[in-house]
């Protein structure tokens, strides 16, 4: 930032430039993170007591958007009856507003409206079932948080190695495009100045060896730096190579987004088998499945990732097809995925928003902190400081949410094996918790003596 009287061409000049934000005044910003980093923790602990609350309210909410519209429409439907404006008298027209004169816009959205709320109410009469197991295993994923934080700081191992990927294909694209060897030619930089017709054209040099005095008439000739040669085999084949170079780089980042999914899988699946919980989990079940995934499953995630990326389509016709049969999975998952997903945005949104919020009030002089030395004059732009703190909580909730959203599909895929595989007896007894046993009317028999 600069003082305001100052000239464009004293934007380079150090005494007219004022900082942004000083680096003794960065700590408030990390202060800001790390209130997110917190909130976010409290906020996927604390879904094992307000999981059901939430997730009702957020629906109820829904519900009443929906009918808030409804009753919207039909009041500018009916303020339009008398209006003889139809489509075919606007035409087509970049101006929005001349639509919403239509009487006929409003009675769509009217429809429209009126099929999503009647869908939603039948959704919710039909599926309360399916809805109480979504809740319940959001309040289970939220206990397997509390048994196992070290899940939560695995989103900075694949940052980590991310960043690795990145700096590899970065390093290696520059390789590349550095790979021929540099061509010098005889410039110069100032016709103008004695008789500079004596350099010949694409004349090559070496900077080395170069000496201005072999051109006497030129004083302006310089050995200058042009580009890499092009010829040779390698070269001429450069820009393959960067292809190459990139769709390893894609496969390298997908890999490691399958490792960690793998990872944490592994994961809340051991916490989830352990029939006795919290005795039979794994002292470290992270760095178990973590090795475990490297010893076992290296070679399945290679070979998936590159299946995924070049016959991702045909994959989801096949799996679509082949759940034509299985209907009841299918609005299972649905019903849990829409479920997780809403209150995992209203999550975000509550973080992101309430330490945005926070940030705002701190940085614009509106909130002020005893014993601090902070002053908001010295920021000449207090909307860069506010932005870091807003897109870094973002990437810390989104870090965290996203183990927690891995760790409810784990447990779902886990809670479906354990309604095929047992029976409830004591040579097969189910590993779900009380709470969606007595969803579904299901127990364990106890084991007959005598």
């Amino acid at each position: 930032a600069h003082f305001p009287g100052a000239k464009p061409a004293d934007f380079f000049k150090q005494e007219y430039c004022v900082p942004s934000l000083q680096l003794k005044d960065t700590i408030y910003v990390s202060t800001g993170l790390v209130i997110a980093m917190v909130v976010s923790v409290l906020f996927l602990l604390l879904l094992r007591f307000t999981a059901p609350v939430l997730v009702w309210v957020l629906i109820i909410g829904v519900l009443a958007v929906g009918a808030f519209g409804i009753w919207y429409c039909y009041n500018e439907y009916m303020s339009l009856v008398s209006s003889s404006l139809t489509f075919s008298n606007v035409g087509f027209t970049s101006n929005v507003q001349v639509y919403l004169q239509v009487r006929d816009t409003w009675l769509a959205f009217l429809i429209i409206l009126c099929v999503v709320e009647a869908i939603l109410l039948l959704a919710l009469i039909f599926l309360r079932t399916r809805i109480l197991i979504a809740i319940a295993l959001i309040q289970e994923t939220s206990k397997a948080l509390g048994h196992m934080m070290s899940t939560l700081i695995y989103p900075i191992v694949t940052f980590v190695l991310l960043l690795v990927c990145v700096s590899y294909w970065g390093i290696t694209a520059l390789y590349l495009a550095t790979s021929g060897a540099p061509v010098y030619k005889v410039v110069a930089m100032n016709t103008s100045q004695g008789d500079c017709s004596v350099i010949r054209v694409n004349e090559t040099c070496d900077p080395e060896m170069f000496n201005s005095t072999q051109y006497p008439s030129c004083p302006s000739a310089r050995c200058i730096f042009i580009n890499y040669n092009e010829e040779g085999l390698f070269q001429r084949n450069l820009f393959n190579l960067q292809i190459y170079n990139v769709v390893a780089f894609l496969w390298c980042v997908n890999f490691v987004i399958a490792l960690g999914h793998c990872t944490l899988a592994g994961a809340f699946g051991s916490y989830y088998w352990a029939f006795s919980k919290p005795a039979d989990i794994p002292t470290f079940p992270l760095i178990q499945s973590f090795m475990r995934a490297l010893r076992y499953h290296v070679g399945s995630l290679a070979f998936c990732v590159v299946l995924f990326r070049f016959v991702s389509c045909f994959f989801v016709l096949f799996c679509f097809v082949l759940c034509l049969g299985g209907f009841v999975v299918v609005v299972r998952v649905v019903v849990l995925d829409k479920v997780t997903d809403l209150l995992l945005f209203f999550g975000k949104l509550l973080v992101v928003g309430g330490v945005g919020v926070l940030a705002f009030f701190f940085f614009s002089g509106r909130i002020q902190t005893p014993g601090t030395t902070f002053e908001t004059a010295a920021l000449n732009y207090y909307w860069m400081p506010i932005m870091t703190v807003v897109f870094g909580a973002y990437l810390i909730a989104h870090g965290f949410f996203s183990v927690y959203n891995m760790g409810v599909d784990t447990l779902f895929l886990c809670f479906l094996e354990d309604l095929e595989r047992n029976d409830g007896s004591p040579q097969k007894p189910y590993f779900m918790s009380k709470n969606l046993m007595k969803i579904l009317n299901k127990k364990n028999k106890a084991p007959k003596t005598g």
